[in-house]
C-alpha cells in the first residue's frame, strides 16, 4: 500500500513537470522553433485545421521558420492566420514558401517573459507540493486505520519528501534553462 501511494505521487509529480515542460515550450525566446506555430489554426475548406496539417514547417536558421504549403492557394490563407495570431509575427510569402522571421525581443519583453515562466514555475511547484501533502495525508490514513506501522508511515513520509525535493530541483533547472534561453541575445 506504501508503494502504491509513493508510485500514484511520483506519477503525478512527472506528469506536473511534464506539462511545466509543455507550457515553457510555448513562451517564445530569440530562437525559431516550429513548435511556436502548433497553436495555430487555419481555414481549410471551411474547417480549421492545425497549421502542421496543411503544411510542412522547417527552421531556415535560428530565426526563421519556413512553412511550404501544400496547396498554393493556402498560402495567402496560412500567412493571414499567422498575422492575426497573437504571436505578433510577420511572414513574408515567397513563391512557393512562406517564411516567417522571428523579431529580436525587447529587454522589456524578456523580462516579463521571464516574470511569466517564474509564475509558471511556482505554479508547478504549489502543485508537487500539494501531491505531497495528498500521499501524507494517505499515509496518515493507513496508520490511524492500523494498516502500517509507525516505523514504516514515517519512512514512507520520509521517502515522499525525498521524491518531493527531487522533483522541486528539476523544476529549478527547467526554471534556470529557461530564464537562460529567454536572456540569450
Amino acid at each position: 500500500m506504501i508503494a502504491d501511494i509513493k508510485k500514484t505521487a511520483e506519477q503525478k509529480m512527472t506528469k506536473s513537470v511534464e506539462a511545466l515542460k509543455t507550457d515553457l515550450s510555448k513562451v517564445r525566446t530569440g530562437r525559431a522553433h516550429t513548435g511556436l506555430l502548433d497553436h495555430i489554426r487555419v481555414d481549410y475548406y471551411g474547417t480549421p485545421m492545425p497549421l502542421n496539417q496543411v503544411a510542412n514547417l522547417t527552421l531556415a536558421d535560428a530565426r526563421t521558420v519556413t512553412i511550404q504549403p501544400w496547396e498554393k492557394k493556402m498560402g495567402p490563407v496560412i500567412e493571414k492566420a499567422i498575422r492575426d495570431s497573437d504571436l505578433g509575427l510577420n511572414p513574408v510569402a515567397g513563391s512557393d514558401v512562406i517564411r516567417v522571421p522571428m523579431p529580436a525581443l525587447t529587454e522589456e519583453r524578456r523580462k516579463e517573459l521571464i516574470k511569466v515562466v517564474r509564475h509558471e514555475a511556482e505554479n508547478t511547484r504549489i502543485a508537487v507540493r500539494n501531491i505531497r501533502r495528498d500521499a501524507n495525508e494517505h499515509l496518515k490514513k493507513l496508520l490511524k486505520e492500523h494498516a502500517v506501522a509507525e516505523d514504516d508511515e514515517r519512512h514512507a513520509q520520509v521517502d515522499v519528501q525525498k521524491l518531493t525535493d527531487r522533483f522541486i530541483a528539476e523544476i529549478d533547472r527547467i526554471l534556470a534553462a529557461k530564464e537562460a534561453d529567454l536572456m540569450v541575445i
